[in-house]
This record gives C-alpha cells, sequence and structure tokens, in this order.
C-alpha cells in the first residue's frame, strides 16, 4: 500500500502530467488571459514585443505577418484621420507616432538580420512580402528600384514631413501666443453671463488639450525625420555588408551578390518607406487641418466647389489648354466636362438643399404646433409664462454696426467684453458691492452705429459711435484742430471729434485725451451704473453682502440685524449712501453706525446722517483734491437760518416748506457760485450744517447731481480744509 502510494506520487511528479501540473498550469493560463484583458498590460505587453524584436531574430514568416500589420496600421491611421471632425478627436497621434516609428525600427532590424544571414539563398530569404515588394516596384533592375526608393525618401522626407512639422511647429507656437486671450475671452463671456461655469470649464480644457496636442506634434515629427535618416542608413549597410558577405564567406560572384542583395534591400526599404510615407501624409492632413471644421471632404471639397465662378473659369481655363496645338483634346475632354457640369450643379444643388432644410423645418413647426401633427410630432414645448415676468437688471443693445466691438476690435483697443469684465471688478472695488452682470445684445431696429444701455429694462442712456475710429476731447475746452467728425461726448456732454487712427500720435502730442470706441461705451456704462446703484441694491443683494462678510463680524451682524434693524431698513440706509457715490465698503462700520443710531431714532433718514458722519474719514478721503485738502464753499448764516426754519414735522415726516421764490434764489446763488469756481478749476463740496444737509442735498441734486453736500459732522479732524467762497 506504501510502495503503491510512493510510486503513484513518483509518477505524478516525474511524468509532468499529473493533476498538480495540470493545476498550475490552468492557473497561469488564467492569470495570463485576465491580464490581457486589461489594455495597459496588452499594450504593455506589445511594446515589448516591439522592443525585443529590436534584439532577437524572427522567422520569415512572423516577419511577413509583422510588415502586413505595419501596412495596415498606417492605412488605418490615414483614414481615421480623414474622417475626424477636428484634430483634438486624435490627441493620441503623438504617441501613435512613436510606436509606428519603433515598430518599423524593429522590423527594420528583423529584415536587416535575414537579409545579411540567409539573403545569400536568395530574393525570398527575407519573406515574401519584401520580395514581392521589390520586383513590383523594381521591375526586375535593382537600378530602377535605387532610384524609385531615393526619391519616396526625399517626399517624404523633403516635402510632406518637412511642411507637417513647420505647420505643427508654427501652430504650436501661435497656440501658446493666443493662450492668455482665449483665457480671457473665455472669463469675458462667462462674466458677462453669455455662458455658465460648465461651458467655460469644458473651453478651457479644451484650450489646455489644444496647446499640449500642437505643442506634442511640434517635437512627434522629429521621429518621421529620423526614421527617414535611419532608413537611409539601414540601406547603404544592408547593401555594402549584405555583398561583402555573400562574396566573401559564400563565394558569389560580385555582381549577382550586388544584384540579389539590392533588391531584398530596396524591397525592404519600400515596404517600410510606403508605411511611414502614409503616415506622414496623415500627419499633413492632422495639423493643417486646425482651421477647418468636419471631416475632410466636407472641409476640402466643400470649400473647393462652393464658388461656381471659380469652377467654371477654370474649365474654360482648360478648355483653352486643350485647343493648343498638340494637346490631347480627346484626353482633356471628360476633365473640362466633369469641372463645368459641376460649377452649373453645385449652386443648384445647395439652392435645393437649403429649400429642403428650410421646408423641413416648416413642415416640423407646423406639425408641432398642431395637436395631431403626424406620427411622433407632439405639440411644441410651450416657454413658461414665468420668463416673461424677469428683466435684465442692466443690458446693453448694440446696433450691428456696432458687433465688431465684441468679436474684432480694431487694434490698440480692448474687446468690450473684456473691459465689461474690469469694470465690474472696480467697482466691486470703489462701491462695495458687485453690480448685476451685464447683458450684450444686438439690436436690429438700432441705427449701425447706435448703443442703448438699460437698467431694468428702461433705457438710461444712448450714445453713437463709430466703430473704426477714436474719439478726441480737448480737456481745456479749445477747439481742435484735426479732420475729423464734429460730435459731443455721450456721457458727459462734451464737445469731441472722430478721427482717423492715423492721426491718434497727433492728437496726443497735441495735449488731446483720445479714447476708442469700448472706452467710450465703457464709460458710459460706469456713470449710469452709479447714477442708478440705489436700484441695482435689491434685497436680495443687501442679504448677499451680509451673508459674504468676515466671520469675525459675523457676531455685530446677528446683534443689529433684525434685532435693531430688518434687512429692508438696512438696504435703505446703504440705498442713501450709494445714491451720493458713498461707498459701502466698510460694511461693519456702517453696521456699528446703524446700531448706535437706532438707539435715539427709527427715521431711516437721521440713522443714514449718524453712519455719515462715522464714515468721515472715507468721505473727506474722496473728496480730497490733489493739493491735499478739501475745497469748501458754506452757507451762510441767513440761509442756514431759513433753511432750519423751513423744516416742519418729526423724523421721516419732516419736510422742507420754503417759499418756492425763496427756493428759486438760492438754486440760483448756488449755481452762480460753483460755475465760478468751475472756471477756475476748482471742483468744491458744499457744507451745511447736519440739521438741513439731507434737505440741501435734495435741491442742489435736481441741477447739480456732482455736487458733493457735506455736514460739519463729516469732517474729519485730521482733514485739511480750505474755504473758497460763501453762499
Amino acid at each position: 500500500m506504501a510502495l503503491t502510494e510512493q510510486n503513484s506520487g513518483g509518477g505524478g511528479g516525474g511524468g509532468g502530467g499529473g493533476p498538480g501540473n495540470m493545476a498550475a498550469f490552468g492557473e497561469m493560463w488564467s492569470v495570463a488571459k485576465s491580464s490581457l484583458k486589461r489594455g495597459d498590460v496588452a499594450m504593455a505587453i506589445g511594446i515589448l514585443i516591439v522592443v525585443v524584436g529590436l534584439i532577437m531574430p524572427l522567422p520569415a514568416v512572423m516577419l511577413d505577418m509583422m510588415l502586413g500589420l505595419n501596412v495596415t496600421i498606417s492605412i488605418l491611421i490615414l483614414m481615421v484621420v480623414l474622417f475626424i471632425e477636428k484634430p483634438l478627436e486624435l490627441s493620441s497621434y503623438p504617441t501613435i507616432l512613436l510606436i509606428t516609428t519603433l515598430l518599423r525600427l524593429s522590423l527594420n532590424m528583423a529584415s536587416t538580420r535575414l537579409i545579411l544571414t540567409q539573403g545569400h539563398e536568395g530574393t525570398s530569404a527575407a519573406g515574401h512580402v519584401i520580395e514581392a515588394f521589390a520586383s513590383l516596384v523594381m521591375g526586375g533592375d535593382f537600378v530602377i528600384g535605387v532610384i524609385i526608393y531615393a526619391i519616396l525618401t526625399i517626399v517624404n522626407f523633403k516635402v510632406i514631413t518637412a511642411g507637417s512639422g513647420r505647420i505643427a511647429e508654427v501652430a504650436a507656437r501661435f497656440t501658446l501666443d493666443a493662450m492668455p486671450g482665449k483665457q480671457m475671452a473665455i472669463d469675458a463671456d462667462l462674466s458677462a453671463g453669455m455662458i455658465d461655469e460648465g461651458t467655460a470649464r469644458a473651453r478651457r480644457k479644451e484650450l489646455e488639450d489644444e496647446s499640449a496636442f500642437f505643442g506634442s506634434m511640434d517635437g512627434a515629427s522629429k521621429f518621421v525625420k529620423g526614421d527617414a535618416v535611419a532608413g537611409l542608413m539601414i540601406m547603404f549597410i544592408n547593401i555594402i555588408g549584405g555583398v561583402t558577405i555573400a562574396v566573401l564567406r559564400h563565394d558569389m560572384p560580385v555582381m549577382q551578390a550586388l544584384d540579389t542583395f539590392t533588391k531584398l534591400t530596396i524591397g525592404d526599404g519600400l515596404v517600410s518607406q510606403i508605411p511611414a510615407l502614409v503616415i506622414s501624409i496623415s500627419a499633413g492632413f492632422l495639423v493643417s487641418k486646425a482651421g477647418m471644421g468636419g471631416s475632410t471632404d466636407k472641409a476640402v471639397v466643400g470649400q473647393l466647389t462652393g464658388h461656381s465662378q471659380a469652377l467654371a473659369l477654370s474649365a474654360g481655363a482648360v478648355g483653352v489648354l486643350a485647343l493648343l496645338p498638340g494637346m490631347p483634346i480627346l484626353t482633356l475632354a471628360p476633365v473640362i466636362a466633369a469641372v463645368g457640369a459641376a460649377a452649373w450643379y453645385m449652386p443648384r444643388l445647395r439652392a435645393r438643399k437649403e429649400a429642403e432644410e428650410a421646408a423641413a423645418a416648416e413642415e416640423a413647426a407646423a406639425a408641432g404646433g398642431m395637436p395631431g401633427g403626424g406620427p411622433g410630432a407632439g405639440p411644441a414645448p410651450d416657454e413658461p409664462i414665468s420668463t416673461a415676468l424677469s428683466i435684465d437688471l442692466i443690458r446693453l443693445e448694440l446696433g450691428y454696426g456696432l458687433l465688431s466691438l465684441i468679436n474684432q476690435p480694431q487694434a490698440g483697443s480692448h474687446r468690450l467684453t473684456d473691459q465689461i469684465k474690469g469694470l465690474r471688478r472696480q467697482i466691486a472695488g470703489e462701491v462695495g458691492f458687485v453690480m448685476p452682470a451685464v447683458r450684450i445684445q444686438d439690436n436690429l431696429q438700432l441705427p449701425p452705429n447706435t448703443y442703448i444701455i438699460r437698467v431694468k429694462e428702461i433705457e438710461a442712456g444712448r450714445g453713437d459711435i463709430r466703430p473704426n475710429m477714436l474719439l478726441v476731447m480737448d480737456p481745456r475746452g479749445d477747439a481742435m484742430s484735426l479732420p475729423g467728425e464734429q460730435t459731443v461726448e455721450p456721457t458727459f456732454g462734451l464737445p469731441a471729434i472722430w478721427i482717423e487712427p492715423g492721426y491718434r500720435e497727433e492728437a496726443l502730442f497735441k495735449g488731446y485725451t483720445v479714447v476708442d470706441p469700448s472706452t467710450v461705451v465703457t464709460t458710459h456704462l460706469t456713470e449710469l451704473i452709479k447714477d442708478n446703484m440705489p436700484e441695482l441694491l435689491s434685497f436680495t443683494e443687501t442679504q448677499k453682502l451680509l451673508d459674504e462678510t468676515d466671520k469675525e463680524h459675523q457676531k455685530l451682524i446677528a446683534d443689529v440685524v433684525p434685532g435693531q434693524i430688518t434687512v429692508g431698513g438696512l438696504q435703505r440706509v446703504l440705498q442713501n449712501l450709494l445714491a451720493e457715490r458713498v461707498s459701502i465698503r466698510d460694511l461693519p462700520t456702517i453696521l456699528e453706525g446703524v446700531s448706535e443710531a437706532t438707539s435715539q431714532t427709527r427715521s431711516i433718514t437721521q440713522i443714514t446722517e449718524h453712519v455719515r458722519s462715522r464714515l468721515a474719514r472715507q468721505i473727506c478721503d474722496a473728496n480730497t483734491n490733489e493739493m491735499g485738502f478739501i475745497p469748501l464753499v458754506t452757507l451762510s448764516p441767513e440761509w442756514e437760518q431759513g433753511f432750519a426754519e423751513s423744516l416742519v414735522g418729526d423724523g421721516d415726516d419732516r419736510q422742507l416748506t420754503m417759499a418756492p421764490s425763496r427756493l428759486q434764489q438760492f438754486i440760483t446763488s448756488v449755481r452762480q457760485t460753483f460755475e465760478r469756481h468751475a472756471m477756475m478749476g476748482e471742483s468744491p463740496v458744499l457744507l451745511t450744517s447736519p440739521l438741513i444737509r439731507p434737505f440741501v442735498r435734495s435741491i442742489v441734486e435736481r441741477f447739480r447731481p456732482a455736487t458733493v453736500v457735506m455736514s460739519q459732522n463729516e469732517i474729519h479732524p485730521k482733514a485739511r480744509i480750505k474755504t473758497l467762497g460763501q453762499i
């Protein structure tokens, strides 16, 4: 029993076919099978096989199969390049180029080994594929083969590869140079509300992929150049080495050895050079397709046949050529007929196609709008009625002549969307909250060079500009001596001239202010937004300001809102400040002032006045001139007393009851005083007592809205002041 078990175990171990070995083999096979199912492992094994082929010999049958695979891969790559819509659909092309180059070099090494070791046996020593290429192309004469091989190498190396490499190099450089501008354009479209965050992210990703692709293609073209040089060197090595070995070792006649090894070498070179040429052609198609959309037939054939006049003239030119003495007119007749027929047929085909598409669209629209519009045609989805209730807070409407300000502005100027993006950032820093996005749209009902700015769907301002000219103004107010179109600057109503860009340097030399059309629109938009800032500060924006305040001030917000003042009350206080262009960026100080004032009064006007006194440093700094002091014009004691005696009521019910004739006298005095100082280059501040300041401001803003009215409580102790006059 023991002997039987021993023999059984020994037989199983020594025979190699026992259950244990079979199980081990099955386990190894399952591991290999599962590994091959993984793409990365299969790719790694394939590359490893190619690298091993550089060292290990291959039989002729295996070489034939690999050469056929090489030709198949090259044709596949060319077909894929012809059918893709845009180059980024084959972003792995540089890697593919490296792999195919490595495969060709590996096959060259394997064929070289067979040629040198077995070439003396005949032209089939390196496989039947190489023999077939040699006999087909060379026609039995190795000199013809050498010439054809040299021509193919020159065409590949000097024409196709050099051209596609240069295109890739220039495309990579310009793509990288244009990347910052494209990023800014994406950000501008995002800030203007034209696209959402997901679309912007996708465009940025496509931009990065495009720059990486052309950068890689710039370097990948060196693979093809190196492959061509290596092919030439391998050809000379095979011929010289093969002839030497055949003559010295195998006693072959020199001419026979030269004929045999030249055929083998040229056949090997052609088998490798033709796929290399095909891949070079595909690389040329790929990099030259950067600016086109659609497959190659749509991009090339569609554009070439898009002009019937060009086709007709081409047919006529070839027809005249065919009439020359000695020209084969019968041979050229089919070409002339085909081009002429295309010139006659293509416009009618396009017109018919457009008519069919229009009819199909109308039919679909009609079918969709009827209850029984046909099989599969349901009623068109109605637009929600709620969309009619939404309004654009800020909208810029452009005539069709001004669309170039968005798409392609003139040299030396910025895109309008970029300037609006900068404007939003500037206003956020100056005023203290982010203004709503500006919606830009074209309006075909406007004159070509006219724009309209709407605030909450209501026209706030309009202007007429020249998109390809420059606006010139004289800050001194003198007459300007430049050729151009006289006009009025739309923002401040100043006299100006539209000039050609060529006069820019002359205008700057004369000290004039020169602005481009986009800046004119942006300046107008800035002033209108600042004038309408109180309306843009909605309840939602006020709540957003409170929510986005720093964490260390959240306790202050919780104590003040809504215990001492509601969000709506705080909104009114902030609107009062914005109405006089006082920044609300220092929101904690404003809340502290509100907290102090609400313990004494519930009047929004009095709360606002107390907050202004807390913002004294900020208000004084905003009104300090270049000389470092605040220019002041004060009210006389008579006017102070007159205003104080004309106030009736308490709190928010307090109002001014001054006689109209007395008010007109006050308006005349203020206008004359401030115009006199304006002629001297001064923009003084009107200083009043705290009690009457809101009422004086309500009168002054009706005829001089830019005049600042301050009270004595708003003069900071460290501020320097200078009294210029008295009303």
